[in-house]
């Protein structure tokens, strides 16, 4: 138990220290996968399927603080109200009145966004603060480039954006592509939502393993022996 205590304490130190070395980088990058996690959605829909033709904030927002602080509801269902809650939406019109297509982000979106986009730029923070102690711990700076840069690149372009919710499916983004450019069963947007949601889920764990590891190297004592 000491050991996996100093292990842990090692590892946010690490972490601590790579994201200080390059918080203008960890900064950056968090704020660019956010919005592109937050935005592609709509701005794919919109090339490929049809501009969106209205977007609004929910109305009811203002009200929220209120209704939080009230006790007209148990807690547990003030915060299962909260997760659920949408806070902004983009929509297309349809022929004849109808929805083309819709896209709306709620709470818990944007809580897992903001994760991801943090965790993204630990990742990239953390890498770049390993290759500028490579000589002195012995480390190839190409070693594990490619693999970080390609989970980061699936995570932004459809793997962390999903699942959102889409007009008439409840679908994640992977379904958003394929009903981008034709009209896919239930089931297979059933099918496609469990895909993405493994795959999201995989690909959050890898690179909260990768953090974890170089974070681990990261906190090393100065005076502790290189490691290979």
């Amino acid at each position: 138990m000491g050991r996996m205590v100093k292990g842990v304490g090692r590892t946010l130190r690490g972490v601590a220290a790579g994201v200080r070395a390059r918080v203008g980088l960890f900064l950056g990058v968090a704020v660019a996968v956010f919005w592109l996690n937050l935005l592609l959605p709509a701005v794919l829909l919109s090339i490929v399927r049809k501009p969106w033709t209205y977007f609004a904030f929910n109305a009811w927002l203002p009200n929220l603080p209120a209704y939080l602080l009230s006790g007209d509801d148990p807690l547990g269902r003030r915060l299962a109200f909260l997760r659920g809650l949408a806070l902004f939406w983009f929509n297309a019109d349809g022929p004849y009145g109808s929805v083309e297509w819709g896209y709306a982000v709620d709470v818990s979106d944007v809580v897992r966004f903001a994760f991801t986009s943090l965790l993204i730029g630990a990742y990239f923070a953390l890498w770049f603060h390993r290759r500028d102690r490579a000589p002195q711990c012995g480390w190839r700076a190409g070693a594990g480039r490619s693999g970080g840069a390609a989970g980061a690149l699936l995570s932004v372009l459809g793997l962390s954006t999903g699942p959102c919710s889409v007009v008439g499916c409840g679908a994640p983004v992977l379904p958003v592509v394929g009903l981008a450019f034709a009209g896919l069963s239930s089931g297979t947007l059933s099918l496609l939502t469990g895909v993405s949601r493994a795959a999201t889920a995989a690909v959050l764990l890898a690179i909260a393993a990768a953090v974890a590891y170089l974070g681990w190297h990261a906190g090393a004592r100065p005076d502790a022996p290189a490691a290979s």
